[in-house]
């Protein structure tokens, strides 16, 4: 999935995710786990904007992604903005790095685009491969309550004035994946051109997570309700998820 006409419209469509606070919070977490963040890694970093927030508070931070469309967004943006940042193109559960590092960040639902627990685990045993001894993983997933009871078979309008988007959802009841499918139609003087994307999102409960992580040699060592440190509850809709490499001394 490439993602090219989503890109195109992204940043437009996510003015609400406050970019700035969760990057405070990431980094309020790994204080709480007491961890430097050293060479840190943003996976999925769509185009940018986390990883960009993150250098500006001065970590050392390159980012990843699969869209070569979200990633040329990315690097504009960090342009844009006085920085020098490295981005490379590759999948989650294929990542290859030039070396080890201190912290991987994965935000905004980024774990749910792997619609396999195959491929969660892949992309879990990367991590692994590539953090050093006692590094720290944080990452953040929809609900199985949200895909159920607020996305489930729900459409959402944005207009916009880049954009008019419908986004269609068809929840799968057994597998807790939803078939999205979002219409745009981008501003062009009075004319508008429609473009599509259709996509899958998984959710997984949070035992099915520890049990993928621990496969991975990632243990789970705390979950909060979204851009807070309190346990998540049946109806949150976003949990964080942090995990560390087990130590090969364990």
């Amino acid at each position: 999935m490439s993602y090219s006409s989503f890109a195109q419209y992204y940043d437009c469509l996510t003015r609400n995710v406050e970019y700035e606070k969760r990057a405070d919070y990431f980094c309020r977490v790994l204080e709480h786990l007491h961890h430097s963040p050293g060479i840190t890694l943003d996976l999925a970093c769509g185009t940018g904007s986390l990883t960009v927030a993150l250098a500006k508070r001065g970590l050392d931070v390159y980012g990843i992604d699969g869209s070569p469309a979200m990633l040329s967004v990315a690097q504009q943006k960090a342009a844009e903005n006085g920085l020098n940042l490295l981005f490379l193109c590759q999948k989650m559960q294929n990542i290859d790095l030039y070396g080890t590092v201190d912290t991987v960040v994965c935000a905004l639902d980024s774990i749910n685009h792997l619609t396999s627990e195959a491929d969660v685990l892949k992309a879990f045993q990367r991590v692994s491969l590539f953090l050093d001894p006692d590094g720290v993983f944080i990452f953040d997933m929809n609900t199985v309550y949200k895909h159920k009871c607020v996305l489930a078979n729900q459409v959402f309008v944005y207009d916009m004035d880049e954009v008019y988007c419908v986004w269609q959802n068809r929840l799968e009841e057994k597998t807790s994946r939803i078939g999205i499918t979002l219409d745009f139609f981008g501003r062009d003087g009075n004319v508008y051109h429609r473009s599509s994307e259709r996509f899958y999102e998984r959710a997984y409960r949070m035992e099915q997570i520890v049990s993928l992580l621990a496969r991975a040699g990632l243990e789970a060592v705390c979950a909060f309700d979204d851009l807070s440190f309190v346990p998540p509850r049946e109806d949150s809709e976003r949990i964080v998820i942090a995990a560390k490499k087990i130590s090969e001394n364990k």
